[in-house]
């Protein structure tokens, strides 16, 4: 007998998240951005950048395995992430390492991210909830817009 098994597709929660796909949007941003300089002395500082633009989704995403209260957490170090990476925004166009087009770009990313964050937050604080579970608030997920 030949059956065949069909798998599921995974669903993970946190990828129904617009700021989780912003957030990816913007490692791919400064990935392209710095990815000129691979051999520049200063490769340091784009390997930093890219590590701390690579954590801002994955605060999100692991973040969203946890209860209310500790998702909230994970999404403000998200927002720390998104800070860190305004200030070596700042770094990056004084030391000439990017243009002020490219300033202005991220600025705005982040700027948007910060506010996804924070609806984000403040949404899941209304209802704080300490029984949380994940897996039981997923359809809200759909509906909402960060």
């Amino acid at each position: 007998m030949n059956t065949q098994f069909t798998k599921a597709p995974i669903f993970f929660r946190f990828e129904d998240l617009r700021i989780y796909h912003k957030a990816i949007d913007y490692v791919v941003w400064a990935h392209d951005s710095f990815q000129e300089y691979p051999n520049n002395p200063h490769n340091s500082f784009y390997k930093r950048f890219n590590s701390i633009a690579q954590q801002i989704p994955i605060f999100i995403a692991e973040g969203s395995a946890f209860n209310k209260i500790q998702f909230v957490e994970q999404l403000k170090l998200a927002k720390s992430s998104v800070r860190e990476c305004l200030v070596l925004t700042s770094i990056a166009v004084k030391c000439n390492y990017i243009s002020e087009d490219q300033e202005t770009e991220s600025r705005n990313q982040l700027m948007e991210m910060t506010k996804m964050l924070g609806a984000l937050i403040t949404s899941l604080q209304k209802n704080n909830d300490s029984n949380y579970d994940p897996q039981y608030e997923e359809e809200s997920f759909h509906v909402k817009t960060w």
